[in-house]
């Protein structure tokens, strides 16, 4: 088959706040060949990937993304991996190019496997989908008291584990922090994994990092997620080395497979986090998992917007028994929510499985994407680039 159309979504809430939310506007991806479509999502700014998919020829290096996706053939995972190979080779210069080729990505797996009848993890050559236990992802609240009763709402719904991040997390010094990890920790019990996300709040400061361990050690946590930012694998190594340990994860920032791969290999990471809607989309990120398997680092999902996002990023990993954690954001804002028909929910055992159905195995509610679309038009010497297309 041939890729006919792709179609870029921009959808917001009418509002967005400035908190650590990505579920408040996202970048929708559909490529249709003859009566086939896929569905994928972009991690990213949406009018900047859209840019960056028809903007004019700079040089010929720096080309729109769509020059090298539409009227290609589709017809296996070679030709995926060969268009993959095509955006990044002619929008070498175009730094968005890789967020976009991430949606475009996941959406050409769920074409394919909608073509041929199979879920995404069978195309990558995997038999059979593990269950994961999900973690309830959310922000911390203002408060010690309100991080408490977010996490004992959590392990009333049944979680297993929880992951508080972002919010007023290291940014109100260390007495703060301590009484937010302990509430948390309280209202979590002995038995619930408890996991912490710093959002890259200490930039490169390894001191205010240290600070921190002891405390976090005393709660048990499972891990200390993005203490530094993503490139900064020197403080993250040394962070890792200090005493006393507390496992270290990262990686949802990374924007390629390579970058992966070095934060793995440089990093003293016990956990690393990819996100398929931002680091090239499921094609980079089962790279990943294979590098993290030869590494033996703990490969994760990084998800915090829809339940096709969700679906996107089970599927590189979905057949590694060893990988058995996934993350579950929840709580969405009403355009995550409602932007798939049914949600994937967590068994009584508290774990998730990948959709059973063919490519992603979710369904795109259309009556969210009108609901939220925002209309645009993109000019450049007096001539429409772009302008939103019909659902």
């Amino acid at each position: 088959m041939k890729i006919e159309s792709v179609d870029l979504f921009y959808l917001a809430l009418p509002h967005v706040r400035m908190i650590g939310d990505g579920s408040q506007d996202t970048l929708l991806v559909r490529i249709r060949s003859g009566r086939h479509e896929g569905w994928g999502e972009c991690e990213a700014s949406p009018l900047t990937s859209i840019a960056s998919f028809v903007c004019p020829l700079s040089h010929s290096a720096c080309r729109p993304v769509r020059d090298s996706v539409l009227g290609q053939r589709l017809d296996s995972p070679k030709d995926i991996a060969r268009i993959g190979h095509l955006v990044r080779a002619n929008s070498f210069d175009l730094l968005q190019a890789e967020h976009t080729i991430s949606g475009i990505d996941v959406a050409m797996w769920d074409l394919l496997g909608r073509r041929v009848g199979k879920p995404v993890y069978q195309l990558l050559g995997d038999r059979k989908a593990h269950p994961k236990l999900a973690y309830a992802s959310a922000l911390f609240g203002e408060t010690p008291q309100q991080t408490f009763g977010k996490v004992r709402q959590f392990v009333r719904q049944g979680f297993r584990a929880v992951k508080l991040g972002w919010g007023s997390f290291g940014r109100h010094g260390l007495r703060h922090d301590r009484a937010q990890v302990e509430a948390a920790r309280e209202a979590a019990g002995p038995v619930c994994h408890l996991m912490i996300d710093a959002g890259t709040i200490w930039g490169a400061d390894v001191t205010s990092a240290r600070a921190r361990l002891s405390f976090l050690k005393r709660a048990r946590v499972t891990w200390l997620e993005e203490p530094f930012a993503t490139h900064q694998h020197e403080a993250y190594l040394r962070l890792a080395k200090s005493r006393p340990r507390v496992p270290l994860a990262g990686g949802e920032g990374a924007h390629n497979a390579p970058m992966a791969m070095h934060m793995i290999d440089h990093a003293g990471l016990s956990y690393v986090q990819i996100d398929a809607g931002r680091v090239g989309g499921i094609s980079a990120a089962r790279q990943v998992v294979d590098h993290a398997r030869r590494r033996r680092v703990q490969y994760v999902n990084h998800t915090f917007t829809s339940n096709l996002a969700l679906s996107a990023s089970l599927q590189p990993y979905a057949g590694v028994r060893a990988f058995d954690i996934c993350e579950y954001p929840v709580e969405l804002s009403d355009l995550a929510a409602g932007l798939t028909v049914g949600r994937i929910v967590p068994d009584a055992d508290g774990r998730v499985t990948v959709p059973a159905g063919p490519g992603l195995g979710v369904e795109v509610n259309r009556r969210t994407v009108r609901r939220f679309l925002q209309r645009v038009v993109i000019k450049a010497g007096g001539r429409i680039l772009y302008e939103s297309p019909s659902i």
